[in-house]
Order: structure tokens, then sequence, then C-alpha cells
């Protein structure tokens, strides 16, 4: 992709975004201030009856103008679209003065406001991702296996409920399955009581469309299926095992690479290395499930798949993250170790700062804050392995 001509593309926008809204507002503006009568305008030198007379006038002498060209038949048919059209004005004169700003915008842009809406928080984002990030080198990527350690640390001394017996149709499966997406739900202040990640109104489906798109590349029911399928049976437990595995990042690359390619396999070689003695590739359930899991609750909040299929998608991936983990503090753990890999492949130099997010949004979860509603893992406690064969 030509990044100046994607430069260009978000410059236009911008300055489309822009002119919408100064419309809007000048709309807005214009609205209230014919809805309202100031005392100035009371005591100006021509008064409301001369005004009117004045425009009545004037009416009359374009009904006679527009009479001579029309005919009689014409201009009836116009008088009488006049007053429907009035009315309509005057319909939305007085919704539009009940209204928030808000749903003043909502009322002139319509569905429209959530592209609106969109567009302008894909700008806001580009200007983020133009703000200077630190060089990426050696020194760097050895900070982060320090952050990473030491955030991993703090979240292994947070206190958790024992893990519980769950029977096989036990309702808390479903409540445990929505939880699944709790990092990423928290991250984006989504809702995690019940399948639906938002209110379903124009603005947030959109948000959740342009999410999924730009984030994912998935664009419907079979991108999404395909996706989660991939987290699900291979992910990063299969990418973090053959880099394990390779005795050189060499054996990773192959002709197609470029120079950035090699680079970024090279650093997630080197993380492999690092850790494979002490974490399995099975640790990485978490990272890939509670993506998924998010990815199954956006997909039944865009009707890409109904509830009950939501449902059996979640249960699914509920017993693959319990077989591989045994806490929330793990499954925690878990995520900020896969997105750290991830990172590293992106060769994100920013990926200090997410690995705090993450740690934050598994800290409220875990614990939760007296001001605000969360804490929902603690009062879900992660299921308990089955034992296998008999107990005497």
């Amino acid at each position: 992709m030509d990044i100046n001509e994607i430069r260009k593309r978000a410059q236009q926008a911008r300055e489309k975004a822009a002119d919408a809204m100064k419309k809007t507002f000048e709309k807005s503006e214009e609205l209230v201030n014919n809805l309202e009568v100031s005392s100035s305008e009371k005591e100006a030198s021509i008064s409301a009856a001369e005004a009117e007379e004045q425009i009545h006038a004037s009416t009359e002498r374009q009904v006679e103008i527009l009479g001579q060209i029309l005919g009689a038949d014409g201009v009836a048919q116009m008088a009488v679209n006049e007053e429907l059209l009035q009315k309509m004005v005057n319909e939305k004169v007085a919704e539009a003065t009940a209204s928030t700003t808000e749903n003043l915008m909502g009322q002139l842009f319509g569905e429209d406001m959530g592209v609106l809406a969109a567009a302008l928080e894909m700008l806001e984002m580009e200007d983020a991702d133009e703000e200077e990030e630190p060089v990426w080198n050696l020194e760097l990527e050895q900070n982060l296996y320090i952050t990473l350690d030491e955030t991993m640390a703090r979240l292994e001394a947070i206190p958790e409920p024992e893990p519980i017996p769950y029977q096989k149709n036990d309702a808390k499966w479903e409540r445990f399955g929505i939880l699944l997406s709790g990092i990423v739900s928290t991250l984006n202040d989504h809702n995690l009581y019940s399948m639906d990640v938002e209110e379903h109104i124009p603005v947030m489906e959109q948000k959740v469309v342009s999410l999924v798109r730009r984030s994912w590349g998935i664009n419907g029911r079979s991108d999404l299926l395909d996706m989660i399928r991939y987290l699900a049976q291979e992910g990063y437990i299969l990418r973090y095992q053959l880099y394990s595995e390779a005795s050189s990042p060499e054996e990773l690359m192959d002709e197609t690479m470029d120079e950035d390619d090699c680079e970024s396999t090279k650093r997630a070689w080197r993380f492999a290395q690092r850790y494979k003695s002490q974490y399995a590739p099975g640790f990485m359930a978490g990272w890939d499930i509670g993506r998924a899991a998010m990815l199954t609750r956006w997909g039944c909040y865009l009707g890409w798949l109904t509830e009950s299929e939501a449902v059996g998608i979640l249960w699914d991936l509920s017993q693959k993250v319990v077989e591989e983990l045994h806490s929330w503090r793990e499954f925690a753990q878990s995520y900020l170790f896969g997105g750290l890999m991830w990172k590293l492949l992106c060769g994100d130099s920013s990926a200090g700062s997410y690995l705090g997010y993450i740690a934050d949004a598994a800290t409220d979860l875990l614990t939760g804050k007296a001001e605000q509603d969360s804490g929902q893992w603690r009062d879900c406690p992660w299921p308990a392995q089955r034992k296998i064969g008999f107990t005497l």
C-alpha cells in the first residue's frame, strides 16, 4: 500500500468529517435561533405585524406570477404541497426542541451519524498513531521482557477464589464463556452481563463493524467462523510451538519475506527461545481463546451468529481453555504473554503500554473497584478440572 495515498485519503476524510460537523452545528444553531425570540427582537423598528404584511404582499406577488406561468391547477397543487411541507417542518422543529445536542445531530444525519462517528474515531486513532514512538532495538526488547515478567508476577499475587466444579449443563458455563472476553470487553467498555456487547443503536453497531473489519479483516459470517476456528485449533499455540522448536530463525523464513518480515521473525524467535523452558505452547490458550470469545460476541451482536450458535461456540471454547489453564490469573498472564509475542511480530515499540492496559483490565476483573461495576472474574470462579478415574 502507498502510505502517501493512505495519508491523503485520511486527510480528505478528516476534512469531510470536519465540514459535516461544522454544518451540523450551524444547522442546530440556526434552528435554536429561529425558535427563540429575544427581547431585542421585540423592540426592533419593524414590528411583527409589519413584517408579516410585507411577507404576505411578497407571497401574493409570487403566486400571481406563478399563476400566469402554471395556471390555476398548478398553483393549487403547490399550495397543498407547501402546507404538507410546513407541517413536516413544524413537527421536526418540535422534536428537535425537546432533544439534546446529540439527539439533534442524530435527527439531522440519521443512521449516517454512526458512519460519521466511526470515521471520526478512526481519524483520532490515526492521529494517535502518528505520535513518535521509540526506535526498536535489542535494549527495548530486553526491557519488554522485564516488563512482562514483573507484570505477570503482580497478577500472580492478586487473590482469587478457588476453582469450583461445573456440571456439564450448568448455567454457569454461559456466564464463564462471556467472561472469557473480559479483557477485550473491558478495554472497549463493553457490557459483560449478556451476550450483546452494546445497546443496538446505529452508532454502536457501526463502531463494532468498523472495529471487526479494521482490526481483523472480517467482513461477515464466513470470515468470522474461519477466524474463530483458526484461533481455537491453531492460533498462537501452534505458532509459539513452531518458533520454540526452530533451531534458528532462518528455519522459519522463506524467499517471499522482505527485510521487515525477517526482522519480525527474528524477534518472535528470540521471544520463544527465551521462554520455551518456562511456558509450554498450551500456555497461549488464554490469548487465543480470549480473542475468539470476543469475536463470537461481536458476531452475535452484528447478527452474523444466532445467540444459540454463540452460546455453543463459547461452550466449546470454555472446554478448551480449562484443559490448558487453571485460574483467571493464569488466563490473564497468558493474554499478556501472547500479546507481547504479537507486538514483537508487528514490531510495535509501544508494546509496553499495551501490556499495561491488559494488566489494568485484568486487575479490575479480578479485584473490582468500589466506585465501578467490575470484579466480574472474582464473582465467577474458574471451573475446576474434572478428575479422571475413580476415587476410593
